[in-house]
């Protein structure tokens, strides 16, 4: 079934307002960029990631036939997220290999810009006729913590539980599925274990390996549904000891130690998500996954297409913790392009990301990788819109949604939530233990003055 336009719009505008947001039509001026003559791009690619190299793959055939004196070098780095991380601060670290353009996670914008990495941007965006496009609220985004524009959001993602209806079905679970509390989920995955015990009841993120994937749809979406939260933005200060983190790495000890979770070589495994899109849910090996908006962007089309997804797949709220509160909860995120501090030629790195965001090309994106837009005039084009079936439900996501704390070492404290969440996983700690380790190292890395406990 297709969505319709005015309900999923309304969706989209309402997550918009809240989120990052993508760039405008704007294009390259030849005279601006005279001097410049090859623009690199580093950005990622993985096989189940390939919508993001297209629309570059494009943009760069735009901006040359526009510039022809300036060649645009695109870089894709095919790796995960974490290891992409990596080989991207790497190449940061000298200005002989650091990019011109950086496809950048909006949690890592402060850190980077803080570092010396990135380019503020405010000059040329103020010249830039379509960031009059931009929702106001959904610039937060790209700002460092000195208030400057850092980098400009290509859309923005909500999360929520996939599942197999067929497998559903087999353990006698109902295709209207919908849990309202983290006891329903057990009960769901349990039914799975005994019913169809070849199947993988349950994947939710609990490795190292998986980096922020384990972080962010993993921990935070159960802790995000209890009473606690990871950081007082009141007090800016990181909260310790609460009986929500303990809560959360609780779920997670259940879920592996009952084995309903993957394997650990897959659990483990740094390609984790890329195995769940590409091989676990599509060939029947899963029967639920907590993951994100953008998983039926690898399905539509591309090496990957599973034209059977939209009669195989039912999609759930992630509930709260018992029920409480809004009932629901979600997280959100995005990422963004950005000017390294080291381009030769700032302008001409500008005015890439600006064909590359234009509407042409953010349609693109946001279509194919089942983006929601952040982008006024593609959120609200009736061929977006209808694009995707998925993006009505995401997309009303949007009232029971989270975000990351924007600072400089959120990158640091989440590195410390997946090692609590990998121990639950190897079953090395006690949920206790774990947390009391956590509370530890997020002392040691921000200090006491900047933690509070409930």
């Amino acid at each position: 079934m297709r969505l319709k336009a005015a309900v999923a719009a309304s969706g989209v505008l309402a997550l918009a307002a809240l989120t990052a947001c993508s760039g405008g039509e704007g294009g390259a001026d030849g005279d601006d960029t005279a001097g410049a003559s090859t623009v690199t791009v580093a950005y990622q690619k993985t096989t189940a990631f390939h919508q993001l190299d297209d629309m570059l793959q494009q943009a760069k055939t735009q901006f040359e036939d526009a510039n022809p004196d300036i060649t645009i070098d695109l870089q894709p780095i095919e790796a995960e997220q974490d290891q992409y991380f990596t080989k991207l601060a790497l190449m940061n670290g000298s200005p002989e290999t650091a990019p011109d353009v950086i496809y950048e996670d909006t949690f890592q914008i402060r850190s980077d810009a803080a570092a010396g990495y990135l380019l503020p941007i405010d000059d040329y965006l103020a010249d830039w006729e379509d960031w009059g496009q931009f929702f106001e609220n959904a610039k937060q985004a790209g700002l460092g913590d000195d208030g400057k524009t850092y980098g400009v959001s290509m859309g923005t993602d909500t999360r929520g539980i996939y599942f197999n209806k067929t497998i559903f079905e087999q353990a006698g679970l109902p295709a209207d599925w919908q849990p309202e509390s983290w006891d329903d989920i057990l009960t769901a995955a349990r039914a799975v274990k005994e019913k169809v015990p070849d199947v993988i009841p349950l994947n939710i993120y609990a490795g190292k390996a998986a980096g922020e994937a384990t972080t962010m749809q993993g921990f935070e979406m159960l802790l995000y549904g209890t009473e606690d939260t990871l950081y007082d933005t009141d007090s800016s200060k990181w909260v310790l000891g609460s009986q929500g983190f303990t809560d959360s790495l609780e779920f997670l000890d259940t879920v592996y130690g009952e084995g309903l979770a993957p394997s650990l070589d897959i659990a483990l495994d740094a390609a984790v998500g890329n195995r769940v899109s590409t091989e676990l849910l599509p060939q029947g090996k899963l029967a639920m996954a907590v993951d994100g908006s953008w998983m039926p962007g690898g399905w539509i089309s591309g090496e990957n297409a599973w034209p059977e997804w939209e009669q195989t797949m039912g999609m759930a709220k992630m509930p709260t913790q018992d029920g409480g509160g809004p009932g629901f909860t979600s997280m959100s995120g995005g990422w963004t392009l950005a000017v390294g501090a080291n381009a030769e030629d700032p302008q001409a790195a500008f005015d890439f990301i600006t064909t590359a965001l234009n509407k042409e090309n953010t349609f693109k994106y946001d279509t194919e990788n089942s983006q929601i837009a952040v982008r006024k005039d593609v959120a609200e084009d009736p061929e977006y819109v209808a694009y995707n079936p998925s993006f009505e439900f995401f997309s009303a996501l949007v009232d029971v949604t989270h975000f990351r704390p924007a600072t400089p070492d959120y990158s640091q404290i989440s590195s410390n939530i997946q090692v609590a969440a990998e121990a639950m996983a190897t079953q090395q700690q006690s949920p206790e233990d774990a947390a009391k380790a956590y509370d530890a190292a997020v002392t040691g890395i921000v200090g006491d003055d900047n933690t509070t406990t409930d």
